[in-house]
């Protein structure tokens, strides 16, 4: 009897174990399949917004009015972006495919900036003609090398899991269709010079980009980059730290530093040059409040002086929930620079940092020479809705939507119950950009 019992509790437990193997394969295959569902759909989405990109392009060859091609190149504009997107959500992060990207980019700024550009003003200039033409033939590459993919794909159903495996294992090099594919558009990409997008290409982002380069200091290991992170962290050097260096298609060269200690998670992006933090986080849980949302700030800006960045000035601070979130700017000779912003959150139970973002501080910090405004501030001040009641007005510089620096007034005040902040053109008079400033949250109590 008690021999019959064990069989059937023995068969039983198998059947059982069968049956939960059997749902978490069936789990797993279901996450693949959409996995594989999604990529797909990118990649046939990406060609075919490459169809579209090369059509429109050609378009524009042929059209003289500003009423014709102004909405054409805002429509080339948009193929971009969504090209782009489509791009990044395929599996290529292990893959340098940067230059297509950077390629999609150009297109994207020089079609926006002749767009919204006044064509009866300023009509296309032989050189942005000849950029079309080029930037038509180019385009027709990058086609034509997808569409020989997506045939492949389609006619021998090859997986894009595949690629991603092949990627995370580092057999990229292995005969693999779709990998060697888009190895050629971006070789093919690589051999596009600058030179292809005219005058009005968006030659402040690339200098931004230039400015990790130019940052001061030696080459740092990554020993020293582990130190970096510990002196962030508090976490001794007990406990092992994992670090790698970046992939050779990125722009510029850092170390990936992560260390733990059981309560918390410590993690950091450093560059090799200088060893300047890009950003940290510290995954530990804070429990209760202990400080002020004051003390905080004063926690950041004791914390910026020591790792020495300087000329910065708090310009915003918000709390959430146990946490102090901070945004410092560069200030000189009065005018607030934004693009040189660093975030630092900080802890409120004891006031250690655990969070700091200072990417774009170093993307955008160069030296500058701040012209004298052409314009003074109380004219600039007539060119805001009559109906604003200004409390703040000042210099700044801002980063306008053709991605260039340009020097404003800017003017903080109510609209009804709403803030605003206004940024006038201090050489033109333009509105070049409103912000509507967020108002605190209401709290929604369950009604009984």
């Amino acid at each position: 009897m008690v021999r019959t019992i064990l069989i059937a509790v023995l068969v039983i437990g198998v059947a059982g174990t069968a049956f939960w193997g059997y749902q978490e394969h069936q789990e797993k295959n279901a996450i693949l399949i959409n996995a594989e569902n999604n990529y797909q759909r990118a990649f046939h989405e990406l060609t075919y917004q490459m169809d579209l990109l090369h059509d429109k392009i050609g378009t524009t060859l042929a059209m003289n009015s500003k009423r014709s091609l102004s909405p054409a190149l805002a429509d080339v504009w948009r193929l971009t972006s969504q090209a782009h997107s489509d791009v990044g959500q395929l599996p290529l992060t292990l893959l340098p495919f940067n230059k297509t990207e950077e390629f999609l980019s150009n297109i994207g700024d020089f079609s926006y900036r002749v767009a919204v550009r006044d064509l009866d003003d300023k009509p296309l200039t032989d050189k942005e003609y000849s950029s079309l033409e080029t930037l038509y033939k180019q385009s027709a590459d990058i086609q034509k090398e997808l569409r020989r993919v997506q045939h492949l794909v389609i006619k021998n159903n090859l997986r894009w899991m595949d690629v991603e495996m092949a990627l995370a294992s580092g057999k990229e090099n292995a005969d693999n269709t779709i990998i060697d594919g888009f190895k050629t558009v971006e070789k093919n990409v690589t051999g596009y010079d600058e030179a292809s997008f005219g005058s009005t290409t968006f030659v402040n982002s690339q200098k931004r980009d230039e400015n990790f380069k130019k940052l001061k200091g030696e080459q740092i290991s990554k020993k020293e980059a582990v130190a970096i992170l510990r002196k962030y962290s508090g976490i001794d050097e007990s406990k092992d730290a994992k670090v790698a260096s970046s992939g050779k298609g990125s722009d510029f060269k850092f170390y990936s530093v992560s260390i733990g200690n059981g309560n918390t998670e410590a993690s950091m992006d450093v560059t090799q040059k200088g060893g300047y933090p890009i950003w940290y986080i510290n995954n530990r849980e804070v429990k209760e409040s202990n400080i002020s949302l004051n003390k905080a700030a004063e926690k950041a800006t004791q914390f910026l002086k020591e790792n020495k960045f300087e000329k910065l000035e708090l310009f915003e601070s918000v709390q959430y929930d146990k946490m102090g979130v901070f945004t410092y700017v560069t200030v000189l000779d009065g005018v607030r620079i934004y693009p040189d912003a660093i975030k630092i959150k900080v802890a409120l139970d004891n006031g250690q940092i655990i969070g700091f973002a200072a990417e774009e501080y170093l993307r955008n910090n160069h030296d500058r020479e701040i012209a004298e405004p052409g314009m003074a501030l109380e004219d600039a001040k007539k060119e805001t809705n009559p109906n604003l009641k200004v409390m703040e007005e000042r210099l700044a510089i801002i980063v306008n939507d053709l991605n260039e620096e340009v020097l404003c007034y800017e003017f903080l005040g109510m609209l009804g119950n709403d803030t605003y902040r206004i940024f006038i053109n201090a050489n033109t008079g333009e509105e070049e950009k409103v912000e509507k400033l967020k108002n605190a949250e209401p709290i929604y109590e369950e009604v009984v």
